[in-house]
């Protein structure tokens, strides 16, 4: 069997050993002489599997009981809905800092719940950076201040963490969770589609402070209250246990390799590739993202043409290297080099830009 080179931004790249591990296992887990899949949630085996996820989650943010971690489902696009329907209220003012297509759906949902101040509108700037701690408009009593680390779609990344002062801090890490250390404790909430970094798409990973779960609203329906989830170490339901199991792989296999002091190295040098291979064909290969806001998980660039475009992303397929074209709504070209891409891949894909560019250029 020979593997593609994946550049896809979502559902992503897994690491190889994760998978393995999974084949191993898929028939007779933990002796059980079945899969994950068919063994009951409220076992002593997927209740140990469980709770080696949430340790591990802990130990790669260095978080303490003062948080909860939460598996749940519905994605990112329902953290959109959930955070303003517990937190928000009519009379309220939530702060969203607009950076790019998820922020703008995130703004949509919270209007529906209270009052929502636009800190930051990165549509100014055409999306093309991240804005300035100075451009921030912040409401002094906002009940959160909520931000998107990182744009699958623009290609641009949160390198610092804003200053909110006393207001909480929310973050939508899906496509750069885990991708380097952070200090976890500057948000009130972090919460994170697994498809990206961690493991396969259907689970959702949030992390709330318990002073942030105590001000949640009561009178939400049962299953869309983040106390119930807390209160039940998000077993109130059947949790998606394969996912979980896949996500506890990922988690395993990144400690195993050295934490994300080793992953942000493997990444950083990911990226500074892709990128001085761009400015090595300037009159080829452009980037529209401002140097200082550029991502490290997801590289956007535009060809001279659309038809070159399209003649580089089928020449990518025939050579094995899926995912290079750009998202629908922009077009031009992106090579997502999440956590588990590896350095390989990304050889591959730059020998292919430089032999593409004296090519055709």
């Amino acid at each position: 069997m020979s593997r593609a080179y994946n550049f896809f931004a979502g559902p992503a790249v897994l690491p190889l050993p994760a998978l393995e591990r999974a084949q191993k296992e898929l028939l007779d887990w933990e002796g059980t002489g079945t899969s994950v899949m068919e063994t009951s949630h409220r076992s002593k085996e997927y209740d140990a599997l469980h709770n080696e996820a949430i340790a591990l989650l802990r130990e790669h943010l260095n978080i303490n009981d003062d948080y909860h971690v939460m598996f749940l489902t519905g994605g990112a696009s329902m953290q959109f809905a959930m955070i303003p329907m517990n937190l928000l209220s009519q009379g309220q003012t939530a702060d969203y800092i607009h950076t790019g297509t998820w922020s703008k759906k995130a703004i949509a949902e919270a209007k529906l719940f209270g009052k929502v101040n636009v800190a930051f509108d990165g549509e100014t700037v055409g999306l093309t950076r991240i804005p300035k701690q100075s451009e921030l408009n912040l409401t002094p009593d906002a009940r959160y201040v909520h931000m998107t680390t990182n744009n699958t779609i623009k290609g641009t990344q949160f390198h610092t963490i804003p200053d909110t002062g006393k207001v909480p801090l929310i973050a939508d890490m899906s496509s750069d969770f885990l991708w380097r250390p952070i200090d976890a404790t500057k948000f009130a909430m972090i919460y994170a589609g697994a498809q990206k970094n961690v493991g396969p798409a259907g689970v959702t990973v949030a992390i709330m402070h318990k002073d942030l779960l105590a001000q949640c609203k009561e009178e939400n329906p049962t299953l869309l209250k983040y106390k119930t989830h807390a209160d039940k170490n998000s077993m109130f339901n059947t949790c998606p246990c394969f996912n979980i199991y896949m996500l506890r792989n990922v988690l395993a296999y990144m400690k195993e390799i050295g934490g994300l002091s080793a992953i942000e190295a493997h990444n950083r040098k990911k990226g500074d590739l892709i990128y001085n291979t761009i400015e090595s064909y300037p009159d080829f290969f452009s980037s529209p993202v401002d140097k200082e806001s550029r991502s490290y998980m997801n590289i956007v660039f535009r060809l001279p043409s659309e038809e070159l475009e399209a003649k580089f992303v089928a020449e990518g397929v025939a050579q094995k290297m899926l995912g290079l074209k750009g998202h629908r709504s922009v077009g031009g070209i992106r090579i997502s080099t999440y956590n588990s891409c590896p350095f390989e891949a990304v050889e591959k894909v730059t020998d292919f830009m430089k032999a593409f560019a004296k090519a055709n250029g």
